[in-house]
C-alpha cells in the first residue's frame, strides 16, 4: 500500500525533492559569499539562520523562481496554440485545434 501511495505521487515528490534539495543548496552557498564579502570587508558573518532571514537570499531566490516559471509558462502556453512536427509532446501537426481540445 505505502509504494502504491508513492508510486502514485511519485512525480510531485520528486519535484519537491528537487526544489528542497535545490533551495537548500542556494541557501547554503549564498550564506557562503555573503559571508566572504563580509570579512573582506569587515563585516560580520551570518549564521545559515540569520541568512534565512535575510531580504538578498528571498530576492535572489524569487528572482531565479520567476524566471523558470516563467520559461514554463511560456512553452505550456505555446504549445497549445503551436506545433512541432515530430515532437513526442507536441500535439500532431496535422490535427486542427478542434480535435486537439484549443
Amino acid at each position: 500500500p505505502i509504494l502504491s501511495w508513492l508510486y502514485s505521487y511519485s512525480l510531485g515528490l520528486a519535484l519537491a525533492l528537487l526544489f528542497i534539495i535545490s533551495f537548500a543548496l542556494h541557501w547554503w552557498a549564498s550564506v557562503a559569499a555573503a559571508n566572504e564579502e563580509a570579512l573582506r570587508h569587515g563585516g560580520e558573518v551570518q549564521s545559515l539562520g540569520d541568512y534565512l532571514l535575510d531580504a538578498q537570499l528571498w530576492f535572489e531566490s524569487f528572482q531565479n523562481w520567476q524566471s523558470e516559471f516563467m520559461s514554463t509558462a511560456v512553452l505550456v502556453l505555446l504549445s497549445i496554440f503551436l506545433r512541432h512536427k515530430g515532437s513526442p509532446e507536441s500535439k500532431p501537426a496535422g490535427a486542427s485545434n478542434s480535435e486537439t481540445g484549443a
